[in-house]
């Protein structure tokens, strides 16, 4: 049988791409093709759907990776046919991913980065998890060697990621999710103090909260901790969230002290395809000290004619998103991060300056001490005859992918925006966002929806 099937009296090689069986019908959504097609036809099919998505580039909602070097790209390529959880097929990749896991808890401050423990993963949120499921454990394991119940464990933390949500779903634990207080912009120490108890399994802040952008005070906290077991007995961890700020506070922001330097932190996550500059698909779990992951949760597997510890949810990924991950650590260096991060870093003061000038928008975070993002309020909302939401739909006609959204518990009825600079977004192209959001605002102003078109904008937005 034919691959594909040509029209009578054409020859394949000088056949229009368009003009083929394939490409002269709706592409198939729900039944698979009954005849196969050439390879560069159906390639440039999908390409054109894909078309339809917003350039990555413009997307100022992301903290992911949208600038990846092509020498990173060709590893990746080099590695599409490994399986990461194959170590006795791939062991030069496997001893990569170790050499990870050993730079980052330098980085860290481990008191021993070569002895300690960590895994990569699909990405920050699964990493995370299993430093949340370590606290389970070991809070449990103390509980039943006391004679005390287990059945109630409780985890503290601030406005946070959704994967926190699903972990505290998926392994029955409550979630006290503290709400943000009038002037914060995440949770305070003195909040955690009122929310701990003997049930509490610990504590996790978060390095560069997903909607601000700022670092929760982990030294403060963990001050706080120190004392509560002081005067109650209470020893309770700290997992530090560092989806983002982990690969940002150790270049920019060595004075703040967030890490293992601080004993009651026992595990970090972070998020290599964040701010770690590595393709979409990798993260990061380490743990102070080994004695911090219990033995529980590492599986010894016979696969493939080795024996293989794993301590991940997921067992088979692709190894080039950690490749790519140690490509960058050689690449950039301390020093190149710090550069990459510095410059990501004043682009955003400057983004904030700059909106700011124009009188619309009131700066809650302006990039400066924690996250490079900016984050802000629009301008005496309550007498304007559109929202943020309004702004976010105009500038997405220019491209521009802005999160508009209100904030946590508490505060819920401030609606702010968010931009993340991230690696890639210089000068030029901030300067181009803020004369199309000087555009935007113009329109808007010289256009306004009527109060009830407003207020309907604003909830379905919310």
């Amino acid at each position: 049988m034919a691959l594909h099937q040509s029209k009578p009296g054409r020859k394949d090689d000088v056949f229009d791409l368009y003009a083929r069986d394939l490409a002269e019908q709706p592409l198939p959504k729900f039944r698979m093709p009954d005849n196969s097609s050439l390879p560069d036809t159906v390639y440039n099919l999908i390409h054109d759907e894909l078309l339809l998505d917003g350039n990555s580039r413009q997307n100022l909602a992301t903290f992911c990776t949208t600038f990846i070097p092509p020498q990173a790209q060709k590893l990746m390529q080099d590695c599409l046919d490994k399986n990461m959880i194959d170590q006795d097929e791939y062991p030069q990749t496997a001893e990569i991913e170790h050499r990870c896991v050993h730079i980052l808890a330098d980085l860290w401050n481990a008191p021993d980065a070569k002895g300690t423990l960590g895994c990569s993963t699909t990405g920050s949120s699964e990493a995370a998890m299993l430093g949340g499921l370590a606290l389970k454990w070991k809070w449990r394991k103390k509980r039943e060697a006391e004679g005390k119940p287990a059945d109630k464990p409780n985890l503290i933390c601030g406005p946070v990621q959704i994967c926190w949500h699903k972990f505290a779903r998926y392994f029955d634990i409550e979630l006290r999710e503290l709400p943000v207080l009038a002037g914060e912009l995440g949770m305070t120490a003195a909040q955690v103090a009122e929310a701990v108890d003997e049930n509490t399994i610990g504590v996790v802040p978060t390095l560069g909260v997903t909607f601000t952008g700022i670092y929760e005070p982990v030294e403060e906290i963990s001050k706080l901790l120190d004392q509560i077991e002081a005067e109650r007995g209470l020893d309770i961890p700290i997992h530090v969230d560092a989806a983002s700020g982990g690969f940002i506070a150790p270049f920019l922001h060595e004075e703040v002290v967030w890490d293992f330097r601080l004993p009651r932190v026992k595990s970090i996550n972070a998020s290599g395809h964040k701010y770690g500059l590595s393709p979409l698909g990798v993260g990061w779990a380490i743990w102070r000290e080994p004695a911090d992951l219990p033995e529980e949760l590492i599986f010894n597997v016979d696969y493939l004619g080795g024996q293989v510890p794993t301590f991940a949810l997921n067992f088979s990924r692709p190894a080039g998103e950690i490749v790519a991950q140690y490509y960058q650590f050689l690449r950039l260096g301390r020093q190149g991060y710090q550069d990459v991060q510095g410059a990501c870093a004043q682009t955003a003061q400057y983004l904030a300056r700059e909106l700011e000038k124009t009188g619309h928008f009131e700066m809650l975070y302006d990039g400066d001490g924690g996250l490079p993002a900016v984050c802000y309020t629009l301008n005496k909302a309550e007498n304007r005859g559109y929202t943020l939401y309004d702004v976010s739909e105009r500038m997405r006609m220019r491209g521009w992918q802005i999160a508009s959204y209100p904030m946590p518990a508490n505060r819920h009825d401030m609606v702010v925006q968010r931009v993340m600079i991230r690696h890639g977004m210089g000068r030029d192209l901030m300067e181009l966002l803020v004369e199309d959001m000087i555009r935007t605002m113009d329109f808007l102003e010289r256009n306004p929806m009527t109060n009830v078109e407003a207020k309907a904008s604003f909830h379905h937005g919310s």
